[in-house]
């Protein structure tokens, strides 16, 4: 074998190496995001129109919630919240509607204690669903409920599986106390 036909050889091998491995490297990388992201991740390929769209996304996502200083809360200040959601759930006999306004502001305040913007809901999604995109399903449902109420185009079933909805969502974000 000449020394070219060597060279060729070697090269063609170099090149299906360094292809194969970063196949692989994408490989990776797209099922830490699926993992890590959950349901969020297929929604967000349809959002966004593909998966390196999508991909880029999720990756800015991650970036802009390592930016933000999610802090975990005291026993005393996740007992005092769990209190709350109970008498909000208490007053959901008597008023569904104002109950559902009360989990949205409960979850709401939540959120920002530990450190989430809370200014618009969108937002509220895209922070959210880096550590929490598995019950983000949740907040979605929860909040087209609660946007629906404010004119009265609910019923009051919609209304209780709002709040099963909310306390998805609030029991995720009062019990995921991992230390940053």
């Amino acid at each position: 074998m000449s020394t070219s036909a060597l060279i060729a050889v070697i090269a063609i091998a170099a090149v299906v190496v360094i292809a194969l491995a970063v196949g692989l490297w994408m490989a990776a990388r797209r099922r830490r995001l699926q993992k890590k992201f959950g349901p969020e991740y297929d929604r967000t390929i349809e959002t966004e129109g593909g998966r390196k769209a999508a991909e880029r996304e999720l990756r800015a996502r991650e970036e802009r919630h390592d930016e933000l200083e999610i802090k975990e809360l005291p026993p005393e200040r996740r007992d005092r919240y769990a209190v709350e959601w109970g008498s909000v759930q208490e007053h959901f006999v008597d008023r569904p509607e104002g109950s559902v306004r009360e989990a949205d502001e409960l979850v709401s305040r939540l959120m920002r204690e530990r450190g989430y913007p809370t200014e618009d809901y969108s937002g509220q999604l895209r922070d959210l669903s880096v550590e929490h995109g598995r019950t983000l399903a949740h907040y979605r449902a929860a909040h087209d409920v609660k946007v629906r109420s404010t004119g009265h185009e609910t019923t009051t079933e919609e209304l209780r599986g709002a709040m099963v909805h909310y306390r998805a969502l609030f029991d995720d974000l009062l019990t995921d106390q991992r230390s940053r």
